[in-house]
């Protein structure tokens, strides 16, 4: 038998940096995010050798270890072997060899929750082989605790529930790491538009997030107010991005996600850079009424909105920074799970 999980990528459209503490325990953090039909794949096959394997095949990298209860945390592959770890800790695997191995459909570090969404899809790869009594709320915590508190990776809350619950949703952060998923009744005449005028674009760039994460963290530990007051800005944009999406005022769209690139940049030095400057305003100057950087900033993914019939000049001004737009497709479903 094989036991196979999938889990969706999101883009974050609004309020992104609230949900990372202490921000959010101390302010309450508010985010709109959709997932997408990119996904980060696990699978897990029992095999005969008394050996654990894992890999990551879209990176080519594989460690091999004799069957232990523990693996070792050393840098590589951590995500995968952290959730092994935990599972092995909390509920216990059979004695028994397996190959646990995984694909994602974009790279670390660009801006769509790669990392997250990885660590969800292979506690949804154990759920499956091991029945695991757990939901999603469940999952979605469970996915924070390990990258939080296990493998000490500096984050926010957000793309652990995206990739678990899946769809449109609009999401609440408060401190105890409470949080609150709100799934988004949105006409499907709405979700076409906004999915044809929302253009995904991919610097060629990745980044590391933990030090633009860590100095956002410190600026809200020393009281910044130039970075608070941004935020606090952010959550509202998340609001408001929510009410013109559930009543269609998609002409607001483009206005809104430029408040959020302007906000966004006050939040920490390295969020945006005279690069990500350069393509965003050409990317206006061909017609868009507004963007955002994907993820923490720094480099990744953009997205641009581009009302009309614009997003063909759009992509056409892109194209000429050396990155690639991507195709894409809004998805309603999370974590999926299965046996083969």
């Amino acid at each position: 038998m094989i036991y196979r999980s999938r889990a969706p990528l999101r883009i974050g459209l609004a309020g992104g940096g609230t949900d990372v503490s202490p921000y959010s325990d101390l302010y309450g953090g508010a985010i709109l995010n959709a997932t997408i039909s990119l996904f980060a794949n696990a699978s897990i096959e029992p095999i005969e050798e008394n050996a654990i394997i894992v890999q990551a095949l879209d990176r080519h990298e594989e460690q091999r270890f004799e069957w232990n209860n523990e693996l070792p945390i050393n840098g590589k592959l951590d995500l995968l072997k952290g959730v092994y770890n935990r599972i092995q800790r909390d509920y216990g695997v059979p004695l028994t060899g397996f190959r646990l191995s995984t694909y994602v459909d974009a790279p670390a570090g660009s801006g769509l929750g790669t990392s997250s969404t990885l660590v969800v899809a292979v506690i949804g790869a154990f759920y499956e082989m091991l029945r695991l009594p757990l939901g999603e709320y469940d999952i979605a915590h469970y996915a924070y605790d390990i990258e939080r508190s296990d493998l000490q990776l500096a984050g926010g809350k957000q793309d652990q529930y995206a990739a678990t619950f899946g769809g449109v949703n609009f999401m609440e952060f408060y401190e105890g790491d409470r949080v609150i998923v709100n799934p988004l009744r949105i006409r499907q005449q709405y979700l076409n538009e906004l999915e044809n005028n929302l253009v995904l674009y991919f610097t060629s760039t990745s980044r590391e997030s933990a030090e633009i994460i860590k100095e956002q963290v410190k600026n809200v530990n020393q009281k910044n107010e130039r970075s608070i007051e941004a935020m606090h800005q952010l959550k509202e944009q998340a609001k408001m991005m929510k009410e013109a999406l559930l009543k269609g005022r998609l002409h607001e769209f483009g206005e809104i996600l430029d408040f959020g690139f302007e906000q966004k940049r006050r939040m920490a030095a390295n969020i945006s850079n005279s690069s990500i400057e350069e393509i965003y305003y050409a990317a206006k100057k061909a017609g868009a009424t507004g963007g955002k950087i994907s993820g923490a900033g720094g480099g990744g993914f953009m997205i641009f909105y581009c009302p009309g019939n614009c997003r063909y000049k759009v992509i056409e001004t892109l194209e000429k920074f050396g990155g690639q737009t991507r195709p894409y497709q809004f998805t309603k479903s999370g974590l999926n799970t299965w046996t083969i």
